[in-house]
């Protein structure tokens, strides 16, 4: 697809230019404070919401320009969202986080030899097209499929690398050997339903879960047709911008939002399935981020209604409750933080779970705590991350669970990892595997 030749006009400043009662919102009264990981762990009233909105604001009133320091706290926080959950007062956080971060792009103040390159080549090269990243996929899954990643792990080469680097290298996520499109044809009806599927829906296929979790999509599209669902799947939908959003690339998230739009013909589709929580509390804020789109903002609107997460839609629907047991096995839950913070979804998920035959679910202490993914925060933020991994870590080992059910690629990315290095033989999935699962058996 041709890139957009609209003009796009950015603001002069993002924090001054916002609704200022958003910017007002905050009564400092310190109930998020417990909430915050960031803050509990370093006890500074700068790493704490109420900080950081005070940051926010005194930029919005012209008393502070945006600097480095402020930059740096921006990207300090995690954008868990914990706080919007504890906060009395309703503030938006999640528009407030990202336009701090935009604020921060735009005032350039951590611009550095390599950075802007990197982040252009990351956010506006290769995810702007789909076939760029499966590109990469490809060439990464050549590489481990053929045994040249643990030739390298063991040769000890990795070991003249930065520590930082051996550090990214011990994250990279194994691709899977086909992507969604080899595997969810563009529309699927449910098998042997004589009177017709009761409802429409388009599934999104995702950017980076294409590659790393591609089967979870076809897990999803099996559960929806197990539930009376037509499931829509268009090809080229690519990346839905919630990494830039988050990111400080506003613009660049308005640009990838049009074209995903673009994508579906929502006037035929009861529902917009997502099974990635990240990408989902960005995708119900389409019409947020383009109210001003003369064009699209009537659309955005209409998607914004229509996206679901896959554990809300069917709960919605009333979903077909597995009868067979496909195993016996404890499990615990993880909210990853725009599931549960950021959509408000907390009773669905574990309604699925409960529902599965020879699963024991075993509550887990914080789950509603941060792993440290949070987006690319463990790449950017890697000893902080760290510290909220482990501390995750000790709370599933606690539970004495054989497998651990989170809705997000990046916790179940972060958990894997986490546990792999610790030797572990814990199974991470989606609880929409393990209700797929349950349909097969």
């Amino acid at each position: 697809m041709p890139r957009r030749t609209t003009a796009i006009l950015v603001p002069v400043s993002y924090l001054k230019d916002l609704d200022y009662s958003v910017v007002q919102q905050c009564m400092h009264c310190g109930l998020c404070l417990p909430t915050c990981p960031t803050y509990m762990e370093t006890k500074l009233e700068r790493n704490s919401p109420r900080g950081r909105i005070a940051l926010m604001r005194a930029i919005a009133d012209g008393q502070l320009e945006a600097s480095k320091a402020f930059a740096e706290e921006m990207y300090f926080c995690l954008g868990c969202l914990a706080c919007e959950t504890a906060c009395p007062a309703g503030v938006d956080y999640t528009q407030l986080f990202e336009m701090a971060r935009a604020e921060a792009e735009r005032s350039r103040v951590l611009e550095r030899p390599g950075r802007r390159l990197f982040r252009q080549l990351l956010l506006d090269v290769l995810f702007r097209e789909q076939w760029r990243l499966r590109l990469v996929g490809r060439l990464l899954w050549l590489y481990q499929s053929l045994g040249l990643q643990s030739l390298v792990r063991r040769s000890g080469l990795l070991r003249v690398l930065p520590a930082s680097w051996r550090a990214l290298e011990a994250k990279t996520p194994t691709i899977r050997p086909r992507f969604t499109p080899q595997l969810v044809a563009p529309e699927e009806t449910p098998p042997g339903n004589a009177t017709g599927a009761h409802y429409r829906v388009g599934l999104l296929s995702g950017c980076v879960q294409d590659l790393i979790y591609s089967d979870v999509n076809r897990d999803t599209a099996d559960v929806l047709l197990a539930n009376r669902c037509a499931v829509v799947t268009p090809p080229g939908q690519g990346c839905c911008g919630s990494l830039h959003a988050h990111n400080g690339e506003y613009e660049l998230a308005k640009d990838f939002a049009r074209r995903l739009l673009d994508r579906f013909d929502l006037d035929r589709l009861d529902a917009i399935v997502t099974n990635a929580a990240g990408c989902g509390s960005h995708l119900k804020h389409f019409d947020r981020l383009l109210q001003d789109d003369p064009r699209y903002a009537a659309k955005a609107r209409q998607w914004s209604e229509k996206v679901k997460d896959i554990s809300e839609w069917l709960v919605e629907i009333g979903f077909r409750p597995p009868t067979q047991k496909p195993t016996e096995a404890r499990v615990t839950y993880h909210d990853a933080c725009h599931l549960c913070h950021g959509q408000k979804i907390v009773a669905q998920p574990r309604e699925l779970l409960a529902t599965i035959p020879g699963l024991e679910v075993k509550p887990l202490a914080e789950s509603m705590w941060c792993c440290g993914s949070a987006g690319i925060y463990n790449l950017i933020q890697p000893e902080m991350a760290d510290k909220l991994l482990q501390r995750k870590l000790d709370h599933i080992e606690a539970t004495g669970a054989d497998i651990l059910a989170t809705g997000n690629p990046g916790c179940l990315l972060q958990i894997q990892n986490g546990l792999a290095a610790r030797g572990r033989k814990i199974e991470v999935v989606h609880p929409v595997t393990l209700l797929a699962r349950a349909y097969r058996t």
